[in-house]
């Protein structure tokens, strides 16, 4: 049975993180391990993190130097199969959603798994704001400004052995530029399952202001440069506005 490493990384969550962890804990898939990554909070977050302690495997509280750092940290301490990253503000839709993943792995004998991402109102979240519906893969798909929404992406360990972490170079694209480097760069074979599996509440923040979207598509080039690939014509234009779709496939 493939194990699966759950990865959330928080700091001051104590708001949200209780549905992240009871999301995990509800899986009914056997072989999970739940691993939490603090960044030394001084809000009730930990005293939350202790009320579910006898299911979370790692709880690592200590400063750091951004969420990628964090998360940097949290793959070098899991010892599953498959990593998942579900973050503070985040929930797993179903408690389904691992097995199911988990089975596309197996069938299709892929690398990586990734489905849809639902944003959901942080108050309220049986409202559904934005739907980010992945879609097939196809590696060409990058030049037009596609990626599949991170929280929904599930990983093999040995990929990170073998292609690298986060770049910590990155603030807000790190995670664009993994899944770049995994999947155009070396070629990792990606599944699709076409189901919202992640629920994200509201209150991103590289895309809040036009400064901020200015920044995010700067570090985008970087994320090609880096990895010295050439994009598309028109793919920092395509990226942001790719997004425009979320607000039309309300469920």
């Amino acid at each position: 049975m493939l194990k699966v490493s759950v990865i959330t990384v928080c700091y001051n969550s104590a708001d949200t993180i209780e549905s992240t962890i009871q999301s995990v804990l509800s899986q009914d898939y056997p072989a999970i391990e739940y691993l939490i990554i603090d960044g030394k909070s001084s809000d009730a977050t930990l005293r939350m993190v202790d009320k579910y302690k006898s299911g979370i495997s790692t709880i690592l509280s200590e400063k750091d130097n951004g969420i990628y750092d964090a998360l940097n940290k949290g793959i070098a301490l899991t010892t599953g199969d498959i990593v998942a990253i579900l973050h503070a503000d985040d929930f797993y839709s179903a408690s389904t959603v691992i097995s199911d993943v988990v089975r596309i792995f197996e069938s299709n004998n892929c690398d990586c798994v990734y489905g849809d991402l639902q944003y959901v109102d942080r108050f309220n979240t049986d409202v559904v704001k934005r739907n980010w519906i992945s879609g097939n893969y196809v590696k060409e798909n990058f030049l037009k400004g596609w990626m599949p929404p991170h929280p929904a992406f599930f990983v093999k360990k040995e990929c990170y052995l073998k292609f690298g972490t986060f770049n910590l170079s990155l603030k807000s694209a790190a995670d664009y530029e993994l899944m770049l480097r995994f999947l155009y760069r070396y070629n990792c074979k990606a599944s699709y399952l076409p189901k919202t599996l992640v629920k994200m509440r509201v209150g991103g923040k590289s895309n809040i202001t036009l400064a901020n979207r200015i920044k995010a598509n700067r570090e985008d080039k970087r994320a090609w440069i880096l990895n010295d690939l050439k994009p598309g014509m028109f793919t920092f234009i395509r990226k942001p506005l790719s997004k425009l779709n979320q607000f039309f496939n309300n469920k």
